[in-house]
């Protein structure tokens, strides 16, 4: 979907080597824009990832790292700026559920302090390290930061309550990254509804049958409706900052 001219312009995307960042990466790559694709360093979808962009003559490339990991999430974020030459956007897209079935709120005992520290570290405290580390080079080329939030985040059970948690931190960090970064670099954040992407978490038939069935247009995310909104924020939305749009066809009406 080409929508900008975006030659010239150069983005990081973190968790993209599948579903909604590489949706992301790869629609930003549609519309000019040279990419550099995050992913967790033992994931062979990533380099995968960077192929498929640069096969279809694409300008893409690889900025391995764990954003879970302090220090090596900054140092990510620094080389890919030095690749790049600027940066004009970053999508803090990396996350995890840190489980691979929904655990229901009442379930307590689940909530254990390693699936704690799993989740505040990737999807929160990544979050702030990539935009604490990519801050001077927005600053200067007067950029973008869109953050990946949940419904999870705005009163929906999601995965598990920590993870709700989690998403609850990052549309609190997006209004405060604008506060601070403004008015050089606009923040917002996206919160996904039910989305078909690949995703650890099983959900089941029924369960996915009742999210369309509860959604007013009636069918689920898919990770380019997502990346639309992500590029919009990006390039688009001149004076919007400090927002969390909902993108869920109506799930939470």
């Amino acid at each position: 979907m080409i929508r900008y001219d975006l030659a010239g312009r150069t983005t990081l995307v973190t968790g993209a080597a599948s579903g909604i960042g590489f949706a992301t990466a790869r629609m930003l790559a549609q519309n000019g824009a040279t990419v550099a694709v995050n992913f967790l360093p033992d994931d062979p979808r990533g380099t995968e990832a960077v192929a498929r962009l640069t096969a279809e003559g694409f300008k893409a490339i690889a900025a391995p790292g764990n954003v879970g990991t302090a220090g090596e999430a900054e140092r990510m974020v620094t080389t890919a700026v030095a690749d790049l030459g600027r940066l004009d956007l970053l999508v803090n897209n990396a996350g995890t559920p840190g489980t691979t079935r929904r655990i229901p709120p009442a379930e307590l005992d689940a909530i254990t302090e390693e699936l704690w520290a799993t989740l505040l570290s990737v999807n929160l405290l990544g979050v702030f390290r990539c935009a604490h580390a990519a801050a001077p080079a927005l600053k200067a080329a007067g950029g973008a930061i869109v953050n990946t939030a949940s419904i999870a985040g705005l009163g929906r059970a999601g995965s598990s309550l920590a993870y709700g948690a989690t998403k609850a931190g990052v549309v609190s960090l997006t209004q405060n990254l604008a506060r601070a970064l403004g008015p050089d670099v606009r923040v917002n954040a996206i919160a996904p509804g039910a989305v078909d992407s690949s995703w650890m978490v099983d959900w089941s038939a029924e369960e996915r049958r009742r999210s369309i069935e509860n959604a007013a247009l009636k069918r689920r995310c898919t990770p380019e409706d997502l990346a639309e909104v992500i590029v919009f924020l990006g390039f688009g939305a001149a004076m919007v900052t400090g927002q969390t749009i909902v993108v869920d066809g109506g799930l939470t009406l």
